[in-house]
């Protein structure tokens, strides 16, 4: 069956034509829901049209009305409140569309014109410290985002730009080198990544003593974090890493190693994947080169003291070093040579960079400074700039080790999820094999949904015990009615009312009509997520869909039914609402348990 806000649509084009002889493109035509105030299914915004038909809205809208009923047998009735047209469908037509969408593996895909190939990078942790909440909210992001745009047909190539590189990088190896005593995560029993980071938190601790003592002796609080001893060391121990000193080297290579392993824990646990991890070591070099073309070519200029900076401010921007005075590379050129190397590689359409909204400021200089460089690419870069996550108690800092570490939160979530689970006796009757399962999917599924649930432009405050709730706005509660819904088709294949029918010809109630109506809408949220980079349109999509479902559940009997054709109808109607349910709380990489 033709999708019905189409045929609304053609019929619309159709009666402006045989009505005022107008012809108009779809594009003219508004089509959105019915506001719940009104009666209707959907609405159409005569306002636009007035142009051509050259009447008040009201009397465009009862003119349109009346072709409609005429030439549209879906349409029951109409009713015009102002500029506005409330277009109702008869209950066979709802029944036929749920029929139809039975039989549509694929739906909530949307195959949208054009298609496109899409980088998205997301995590690019440091390697001198382990993934904390911050990076959850980043992971999340990225990899929902790359799944939605994967679900409206785009080519998605998910990519991860690990920073392994720098002074931060060299801060941990300086801490290790001087306190280490050659422990590795073999002896100490530590996650690589933990233990690099407990070194970083050391150079920060010992680095303010010395910052303290010069300060105390008169030195300027500015040139005393400049000159304290630990920083000139790391950063001559930079300089020897990029002149390729082999014993620097390797040490890098073998912290590196420590903490490459201890992310790909993380990334197992969290469902996180890529396609290709690039590394700053790898494409700061492309970075260097791109930059000295710049300088030959006048793009960029050299200062007394050796340093290449780039002049914004015609942009309304401001002067940005790209390499130090001692040779060394920052930021901005690893990624200026990551965006020109992937460019070449993928020839993409779009390359969203998933990174949190302080770096606005970095990724307006990079697209600027591309722009400069003359690569007409520079405007399919795009930053999804998110905003922070928090805790109740506020801010977290890696440096001072106050972050929450992305490991212990997930157990934490996971020992909350058994912990609430044990109480409300909910797996008295599961083995502790599935019981540790469930727990784990529970647990890391209100994790995912509650970040996911907030709009990414938005801060956010995390909170581990609102999250878990099992009513509400939560993961828990949508897995939970998945699970009662399975629950309920199961009794039903022991009652032999499978396979489910979609002929139904009595009335619909008003609760089953507004869910085949949530249900219709699916495609178009995937859509609307897919181009505002949006998952949380999707995970409280699948909130209001689990929300109405209940109260039909609440309040009619399914199973307990002796019209045969009605309970095999609402069994259909239950188990797309879990289908649909799944589909959507896979876009966000959430686990659905079969039983709770």
């Amino acid at each position: 069956m033709k999708q019905i806000t189409g045929k609304i649509q053609e019929t619309i084009i159709q009666a402006m034509h045989e009505l005022y002889g107008a012809v108009i493109t779809s594009s003219i035509v508004q089509i959105q829901r019915t506001n719940p105030e009104f009666e209707g299914d959907f609405t159409l915004v005569t306002f636009p049209l007035l142009k051509m038909s050259r009447k008040s809205p009201e009397e465009t809208a009862m003119d349109i009305a009346g072709f409609l009923s005429s030439h549209l047998a879906e349409v029951s009735q109409c009713n015009i409140i102002k500029g506005f047209l409330n277009i109702s469908l008869t209950d066979a037509c709802w029944v036929t569309i749920l029929a139809d969408i039975s039989g549509n593996e694929n739906f909530g895909h949307v195959n949208v014109s054009p298609q496109r190939t899409i980088v998205v990078e997301y995590s690019s942790p440091n390697t001198n410290k382990p993934l904390h909440l911050g990076h959850i909210r980043n992971n999340l992001l990225g990899s929902s985002i790359a799944h939605i745009l994967a679900a409206c047909g785009h080519r998605v190539v998910k990519v991860n730009l690990v920073n392994d590189r720098g002074i931060h990088i060299c801060k941990s190896m300086l801490a290790w080198m001087k306190w280490g005593n050659g422990q590795t995560p073999g002896s100490t029993g530590q996650k690589g990544d933990h233990l690099v980071g407990d070194y970083y938190v050391k150079f920060d601790q010992e680095y303010k003593k010395e910052v303290e003592q010069l300060v105390a002796a008169s030195m300027p609080a500015d040139e005393a974090a400049v000159n304290a001893p630990l920083m000139i060391e790391a950063q001559k121990l930079l300089q020897r890493w990029e002149t390729g000193d082999q014993q620097v080297v390797d040490l890098w290579k073998q912290m590196n190693g420590w903490v490459y392993e201890g992310f790909d824990e993380t990334y197992k646990k969290l469902g996180v994947r890529f396609d290709k991890i690039y590394y700053e070591s790898e494409t700061y070099l492309s970075g260097k080169q791109l930059v000295a073309d710049g300088l030959s070519r006048g793009i960029f200029f050299k200062k007394d003291d050796g340093s290449v900076w780039v002049d914004l401010t015609g942009e309304g921007l401001d002067q940005k070093v790209l390499l130090r005075s001692d040779g060394t590379s920052v930021y901005i050129t690893q990624d200026i040579g990551t965006a020109h190397i992937r460019y070449n590689e993928y020839q993409m359409d779009e390359m969203i960079y998933v990174v949190g909204n302080e770096q606005n400021y970095h990724f307006q200089v990079l697209r600027q400074i591309i722009k400069k460089l003359g690569y007409p690419w520079a405007d399919k870069l795009y930053h999804l700039s998110y905003g922070m996550v928090e805790l109740p108690e506020g801010k977290m800092k890696s440096r001072e080790g106050t972050v929450v570490d992305a490991d212990d939160l997930m157990d934490e979530m996971i020992n909350t999820a058994r912990e609430m689970s044990m109480e409300l006796g909910k797996l008295d009757n599961f083995s502790d094999v599935e019981k540790e399962e469930i727990f784990r999917i529970i647990g890391l599924g209100a994790l995912k949904y509650f970040i996911l649930k907030v709009d990414p432009k938005k801060n956010m405050t995390f909170n581990p015990a609102e999250s878990i709730d099992f009513n509400g706005n939560t993961g828990p509660f949508i897995q939970y009615t998945f699970a009662r819904i399975q629950s309920l088709l199961s009794k039903a294949r022991q009652r032999n009312y499978y396979p489910l029918s979609g002929i139904y010809t009595g009335a619909l109630l008003k609760s089953e009509r507004e869910i085949i109506k949530t249900i219709y809408y699916f495609p178009a949220v995937v859509k609307d997520a897919a181009e505002s980079l949006s998952p949380a349109l999707v995970a409280n999509y699948a909130f209001e869909l689990v929300k109405q479902y209940n109260h039909f559940y609440q309040d009619t009997p399914v199973l307990h039914n002796n019209d045969e054709q009605q309970v095999r109808f609402r069994l259909l109607i239950s188990d797309i609402v879990a289908r649909t349910i799944f589909s959507a709380m896979q876009l966000l990489g959430i686990e659905m348990p079969e039983r709770m």
